[in-house]
């Protein structure tokens, strides 16, 4: 099972939600880069008030303009970028008393700036730390390195089955323009993916606006990562029983 999502620089929890979910993510880094996306930047929230909120963006340089690519984006300035992410985190999440698990994965995106200048690799980077302070063990892939057709469906569903999986998680951005004949053709099942929407809730109400780690400071790795296999275990009911990955 996979999921296919765009590299986000400290993703947000609906994100972090649906890549914890799926046994492979595969990594859109060849599609066009979106200055009001998420790859070069994500919101902090305050511990004691999550409605206060702040930017934290990596300037960026689009060497071919509008058209580049997000695995072609590059950092305008790597050292100060670097400095800013370090600050910026700390000054948020530094009194929490999970701090070690979130300098555990900061500590991973701060080495990663001394030996590249990408953006997507930094963004990929801190997408995959914080997987991993959770506990997770699925395979990483780059939809750059996989050959496909072009419509937009039509190369998700290449890329799921090219990789080899039955089911494809889709958020539900993507569901408004998914065609799924492209994935019944490959005999793969798309399984729609949505975060709660209990407004009584502390977390998931920002779980598409805030950054993951903010929930990280809150909870701690174990409880998130329960409250993640949680909501996969949900997604999954119902299907019949997964073979392999």
């Amino acid at each position: 099972m996979c999921a296919i999502h765009q590299p986000n620089l400290f993703p947000r929890l609906s994100t972090l939600a649906k890549l914890f979910a799926a046994d492979r993510w595969i990594v859109l880094d060849d599609v066009q880069f979106a200055r009001r996306d998420y790859q070069h930047r994500t919101r902090l929230a305050a511990l004691d008030d999550s409605s206060k909120q702040q930017w934290l963006t990596l300037p960026t340089h689009l060497p071919n303009r509008r058209p580049t690519l997000i695995n072609q984006a590059l950092l305008v300035e790597p050292r100060r970028s670097r400095r800013t992410v370090s600050l910026l985190i700390r000054q948020y999440y530094g009194r929490s008393c999970y701090w070690p698990a979130v300098r555990e994965a900061l500590d991973v995106v701060l080495d990663r700036f001394a030996n590249t200048d990408h953006v997507a690799d930094v963004a990929k980077t801190s997408t995959l730390a914080l997987l991993i302070v959770l506990g997770w063990n699925g395979e990483v892939l780059e939809s750059s390195a996989i050959p496909t057709r072009q419509g937009r469906s039509e190369r998700l569903a290449d890329l799921a089955a090219v990789t080899g999986n039955t089911y494809y998680l889709c958020g539900t951005g993507g569901l408004r323009y998914l065609d799924h004949q492209p994935f019944a053709a490959h005999g793969i099942t798309v399984l729609p993916f949505h975060t709660p929407l209990d407004v009584g809730d502390r977390f998931w109400p920002w779980a598409r606006r805030v950054s993951s780690l903010w929930a990280l400071s809150e909870i701690g790795p174990i409880e998130l990562a329960t409250r993640l296999a949680v909501q996969r275990e949900g997604h999954l009911r119902g299907i019949p029983a997964l073979g392999g990955r």
